[in-house]
Protein backbone atom coordinates (compact mmCIF):
# COMPACT_ATOMS: atom_id res chain seq x y z
CA UNK A 1 0.00 0.00 0.00
CA UNK A 2 2.63 2.24 0.54
CA UNK A 3 3.15 2.45 -3.55
CA UNK A 4 -0.63 3.48 -3.56
CA UNK A 5 -0.50 5.65 -1.21
CA UNK A 6 1.75 8.00 -2.65
CA UNK A 7 -0.09 8.86 -5.80
CA UNK A 8 -3.14 10.28 -3.90
CA UNK A 9 -2.90 13.90 -3.71
CA UNK A 10 -1.62 14.82 0.04
CA UNK A 11 -0.75 17.78 2.32
CA UNK A 12 2.48 19.12 0.06
CA UNK A 13 0.03 19.35 -3.22
CA UNK A 14 -2.83 21.28 -1.60
CA UNK A 15 0.10 23.79 0.12
CA UNK A 16 1.55 24.11 -4.07
CA UNK A 17 -1.58 24.44 -5.45
CA UNK A 18 -2.99 27.15 -3.41
CA UNK A 19 0.65 28.49 -4.29
CA UNK A 20 -0.03 28.76 -7.72
CA UNK A 21 -3.91 29.71 -7.70
CA UNK A 22 -2.75 33.05 -5.46
CA UNK A 23 0.88 33.72 -7.06
CA UNK A 24 0.63 36.64 -9.70
CA UNK A 25 4.58 36.54 -10.49
CA UNK A 26 5.72 34.48 -13.61
CA UNK A 27 1.86 34.78 -14.61
CA UNK A 28 0.56 37.20 -17.36
CA UNK A 29 -3.05 38.73 -17.70
CA UNK A 30 -4.92 37.62 -20.63
CA UNK A 31 -8.41 38.77 -19.36
CA UNK A 32 -10.17 40.46 -17.52
CA UNK A 33 -13.51 41.99 -17.18
CA UNK A 34 -16.40 41.73 -15.27
CA UNK A 35 -15.00 40.30 -12.10
CA UNK A 36 -13.10 37.85 -14.16
CA UNK A 37 -9.31 37.17 -14.42
CA UNK A 38 -7.66 35.16 -16.98
CA UNK A 39 -3.86 34.45 -16.32
CA UNK A 40 -1.50 32.34 -18.16
CA UNK A 41 2.08 30.82 -16.65
CA UNK A 42 4.75 32.45 -18.22
CA UNK A 43 7.89 29.44 -18.16
CA UNK A 44 11.35 31.42 -16.65
CA UNK A 45 13.20 31.84 -19.09
CA UNK A 46 17.26 31.11 -18.12
CA UNK A 47 19.95 31.01 -20.81
CA UNK A 48 18.97 27.78 -22.43
CA UNK A 49 18.73 28.80 -25.54
CA UNK A 50 16.12 26.08 -26.57
CA UNK A 51 13.69 27.83 -23.84
CA UNK A 52 11.61 29.59 -26.43
CA UNK A 53 11.37 27.30 -28.82
CA UNK A 54 10.31 24.56 -25.71
CA UNK A 55 7.62 27.28 -24.72
CA UNK A 56 5.47 26.71 -27.88
CA UNK A 57 5.26 23.16 -27.78
CA UNK A 58 4.41 22.87 -23.97
CA UNK A 59 0.71 22.76 -22.76
CA UNK A 60 0.82 26.44 -20.56
CA UNK A 61 -1.02 26.17 -17.11
CA UNK A 62 -4.29 28.36 -17.26
CA UNK A 63 -5.95 29.94 -14.07
CA UNK A 64 -9.27 32.05 -14.10
CA UNK A 65 -10.51 33.64 -10.96
CA UNK A 66 -13.80 34.80 -10.73
CA UNK A 67 -15.26 37.22 -7.41
CA UNK A 68 -18.72 35.82 -6.46
CA UNK A 69 -20.97 38.16 -5.13
CA UNK A 70 -24.23 35.92 -4.37
CA UNK A 71 -23.00 32.05 -3.51
CA UNK A 72 -20.92 30.87 -0.34
CA UNK A 73 -17.41 28.84 -1.19
CA UNK A 74 -19.57 26.24 0.20
CA UNK A 75 -22.37 26.40 -2.31
CA UNK A 76 -20.01 26.42 -5.18
CA UNK A 77 -18.08 23.49 -3.38
CA UNK A 78 -20.71 21.36 -3.45
CA UNK A 79 -21.43 22.29 -6.80
CA UNK A 80 -17.98 20.83 -7.87
CA UNK A 81 -18.63 17.46 -5.99
CA UNK A 82 -22.09 17.00 -7.16
CA UNK A 83 -21.98 14.76 -10.37
CA UNK A 84 -25.82 14.09 -10.50
CA UNK A 85 -26.21 17.88 -10.51
CA UNK A 86 -23.82 18.20 -12.82
CA UNK A 87 -25.67 16.13 -15.54
CA UNK A 88 -28.30 19.51 -15.79
CA UNK A 89 -25.90 21.87 -16.65
CA UNK A 90 -22.84 20.99 -18.42
CA UNK A 91 -23.72 20.94 -22.16
CA UNK A 92 -20.11 19.61 -23.25
CA UNK A 93 -20.41 16.41 -20.96
CA UNK A 94 -20.83 12.85 -22.99
CA UNK A 95 -20.37 10.99 -19.61
CA UNK A 96 -19.38 10.99 -16.05
CA UNK A 97 -19.17 8.57 -12.90
CA UNK A 98 -16.95 7.86 -10.03
CA UNK A 99 -15.63 4.78 -10.21
CA UNK A 100 -14.19 3.72 -6.93
CA UNK A 101 -13.16 5.67 -3.19
CA UNK A 102 -9.46 5.82 -2.52
CA UNK A 103 -9.81 7.21 1.10
CA UNK A 104 -11.89 9.63 3.02
CA UNK A 105 -11.59 12.68 0.56
CA UNK A 106 -10.00 10.86 -2.44
CA UNK A 107 -11.97 9.10 -5.74
CA UNK A 108 -10.74 7.74 -9.48
CA UNK A 109 -13.96 9.25 -12.00
CA UNK A 110 -14.93 9.02 -15.42
CA UNK A 111 -15.22 11.75 -17.72
CA UNK A 112 -16.28 12.24 -21.50
CA UNK A 113 -17.14 15.33 -23.52
CA UNK A 114 -18.21 16.81 -26.65
CA UNK A 115 -15.41 18.43 -28.89
CA UNK A 116 -16.26 20.83 -32.04
CA UNK A 117 -16.76 18.76 -35.53
CA UNK A 118 -14.15 17.63 -37.00
CA UNK A 119 -12.30 16.74 -33.74
CA UNK A 120 -12.82 13.26 -31.85
CA UNK A 121 -14.46 13.77 -28.40
CA UNK A 122 -12.30 13.28 -25.28
CA UNK A 123 -12.56 11.85 -22.26
CA UNK A 124 -10.24 11.10 -18.78
CA UNK A 125 -9.78 8.99 -15.99
CA UNK A 126 -8.33 11.22 -12.88
CA UNK A 127 -7.83 10.65 -9.46
CA UNK A 128 -9.55 13.43 -7.20
CA UNK A 129 -8.61 14.76 -3.95
CA UNK A 130 -10.09 17.43 -1.70
CA UNK A 131 -9.63 19.22 1.08
CA UNK A 132 -12.17 22.01 3.11
CA UNK A 133 -12.05 23.88 6.24
CA UNK A 134 -13.37 27.33 7.68
CA UNK A 135 -10.76 29.50 5.46
CA UNK A 136 -10.73 27.54 2.26
CA UNK A 137 -11.63 24.40 -0.15
CA UNK A 138 -9.85 23.07 -2.64
CA UNK A 139 -10.49 19.47 -5.04
CA UNK A 140 -7.47 19.13 -6.97
CA UNK A 141 -7.43 16.55 -10.06
CA UNK A 142 -4.44 14.86 -12.07
CA UNK A 143 -5.05 11.51 -14.82
CA UNK A 144 -4.20 7.83 -14.15
CA UNK A 145 -4.32 4.67 -15.83
CA UNK A 146 -7.23 2.47 -14.36
CA UNK A 147 -6.72 -1.20 -15.41
CA UNK A 148 -10.91 -1.31 -16.65
CA UNK A 149 -10.68 1.71 -18.38
CA UNK A 150 -8.33 1.88 -21.13
CA UNK A 151 -8.43 4.09 -24.13
CA UNK A 152 -11.35 3.68 -26.42
CA UNK A 153 -11.12 3.85 -29.66
CA UNK A 154 -14.28 6.36 -30.69
CA UNK A 155 -12.80 9.06 -28.33
CA UNK A 156 -8.98 10.26 -27.71
CA UNK A 157 -7.89 10.06 -24.43
CA UNK A 158 -6.65 13.25 -22.87
CA UNK A 159 -4.96 14.40 -19.84
CA UNK A 160 -5.20 16.48 -17.19
CA UNK A 161 -1.30 17.22 -15.60
CA UNK A 162 -2.99 19.37 -12.89
CA UNK A 163 -6.37 20.94 -12.64
CA UNK A 164 -8.12 21.78 -9.38
CA UNK A 165 -10.20 24.45 -8.01
CA UNK A 166 -9.73 27.15 -4.80
CA UNK A 167 -12.35 28.73 -3.46
CA UNK A 168 -12.12 31.01 -0.38
CA UNK A 169 -14.78 32.99 1.58
CA UNK A 170 -15.35 36.54 1.24
CA UNK A 171 -18.32 36.23 3.46
CA UNK A 172 -21.37 34.58 4.64
CA UNK A 173 -22.58 34.82 0.49
CA UNK A 174 -19.80 35.70 -1.37
CA UNK A 175 -16.49 34.15 -1.99
CA UNK A 176 -13.31 33.98 -4.61
CA UNK A 177 -13.21 31.20 -6.68
CA UNK A 178 -10.49 29.85 -8.94
CA UNK A 179 -9.76 27.42 -11.61
CA UNK A 180 -6.28 26.28 -11.89
CA UNK A 181 -5.41 23.93 -14.94
CA UNK A 182 -3.06 22.05 -17.03
CA UNK A 183 -4.29 19.87 -19.19
CA UNK A 184 -3.41 17.96 -22.39
CA UNK A 185 -6.40 16.96 -25.15
CA UNK A 186 -3.73 15.24 -26.90
CA UNK A 187 -4.90 14.17 -30.55
CA UNK A 188 -3.16 16.30 -33.53
CA UNK A 189 -4.18 19.62 -32.07
CA UNK A 190 -1.12 22.10 -32.30
CA UNK A 191 0.13 23.03 -28.40
CA UNK A 192 -0.88 27.20 -29.75
CA UNK A 193 -3.81 26.52 -30.49
CA UNK A 194 -4.78 24.35 -27.34
CA UNK A 195 -3.14 26.96 -25.39
CA UNK A 196 -4.99 30.35 -27.25
CA UNK A 197 -8.58 27.95 -27.16
CA UNK A 198 -7.98 27.35 -23.39
CA UNK A 199 -8.24 30.85 -22.93
CA UNK A 200 -11.21 31.31 -24.46
CA UNK A 201 -12.53 28.84 -22.88
CA UNK A 202 -11.89 29.59 -19.60
CA UNK A 203 -14.08 32.32 -18.88
CA UNK A 204 -16.76 30.79 -20.33
CA UNK A 205 -16.38 27.41 -17.96
CA UNK A 206 -16.36 30.18 -15.24
CA UNK A 207 -19.29 31.63 -16.10
CA UNK A 208 -21.45 28.41 -16.15
CA UNK A 209 -20.01 27.08 -12.87
CA UNK A 210 -21.07 30.59 -11.49
CA UNK A 211 -24.72 30.41 -12.94
CA UNK A 212 -24.61 26.80 -11.71
CA UNK A 213 -23.90 27.95 -8.15
CA UNK A 214 -26.37 29.93 -8.19
CA UNK A 215 -29.23 27.60 -8.95
CA UNK A 216 -27.78 24.43 -6.72
CA UNK A 217 -29.79 25.72 -3.55
CA UNK A 218 -32.90 25.79 -5.24
CA UNK A 219 -32.09 22.15 -7.09
CA UNK A 220 -30.81 20.50 -4.19
CA UNK A 221 -33.90 21.33 -1.74
CA UNK A 222 -35.61 18.97 -4.28
CA UNK A 223 -32.83 16.54 -5.05
CA UNK A 224 -31.30 14.26 -1.64
CA UNK A 225 -30.72 17.33 0.44
CA UNK A 226 -28.46 15.55 3.01
CA UNK A 227 -26.72 13.39 0.51
CA UNK A 228 -23.26 14.96 0.65
CA UNK A 229 -20.49 11.77 0.72
CA UNK A 230 -17.95 14.74 -0.18
CA UNK A 231 -18.26 16.05 3.19
CA UNK A 232 -19.84 12.68 4.96
CA UNK A 233 -17.70 10.18 4.01
CA UNK A 234 -19.71 7.64 5.93
CA UNK A 235 -22.99 8.58 3.19
CA UNK A 236 -20.80 7.43 -0.12
CA UNK A 237 -21.94 4.18 -1.80
CA UNK A 238 -18.57 3.56 -4.08
CA UNK A 239 -16.81 0.64 -3.75
CA UNK A 240 -13.06 0.84 -2.39
CA UNK A 241 -10.32 0.17 -4.89
CA UNK A 242 -6.45 0.04 -3.74
CA UNK A 243 -4.72 3.00 -4.96
CA UNK A 244 -1.53 0.91 -5.80
CA UNK A 245 -3.70 -0.51 -8.71
CA UNK A 246 -3.72 2.74 -10.66
CA UNK A 247 -0.35 4.57 -12.07
CA UNK A 248 0.20 8.04 -13.33
CA UNK A 249 -0.90 8.85 -16.75
CA UNK A 250 1.46 10.64 -18.88
CA UNK A 251 0.90 12.42 -22.06
CA UNK A 252 3.95 11.06 -23.91
CA UNK A 253 2.78 7.42 -23.51
CA UNK A 254 -0.73 8.33 -24.90
CA UNK A 255 -0.92 8.34 -29.38
CA UNK A 256 -1.37 11.49 -30.97
CA UNK A 257 -4.76 10.84 -33.05
CA UNK A 258 -4.18 11.90 -36.82
CA UNK A 259 -7.90 13.96 -36.54
CA UNK A 260 -7.92 15.03 -39.90
CA UNK A 261 -9.60 12.00 -41.08
CA UNK A 262 -11.90 11.45 -38.28
CA UNK A 263 -14.81 13.23 -39.66
CA UNK A 264 -17.20 9.90 -40.59
CA UNK A 265 -16.39 8.51 -37.13
CA UNK A 266 -17.33 12.01 -35.41
CA UNK A 267 -20.44 12.16 -37.37
CA UNK A 268 -22.00 9.15 -36.06
CA UNK A 269 -21.06 9.94 -32.20
CA UNK A 270 -24.31 10.33 -30.16
CA UNK A 271 -24.59 14.08 -29.00
CA UNK A 272 -27.11 13.79 -27.34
Amino acid sequence: MSRGSEIIPGEALFTDFRRQCLATENWVNKYSKNEMEVWVEMPTLNSSPQINKNNYSKVHKVKCKIAINDVSAATMYDVLHDNVYRKTWDPAMLESFEIARLAPNADVGYYSWLCPKPLKNRDVITIRSWHSSEDEYIIVNYSVKHPKYPPRKDLVRAVSILTGYLVIPTGANSCTFIYLSQADPKGSLPKWAVNKATQVLAPRIMKSVYKAGQNYPAWKAQNSPEYKPWLYPIQSELPMMDPSELRIQRADSLENVDETLTCDAVDSEDSS
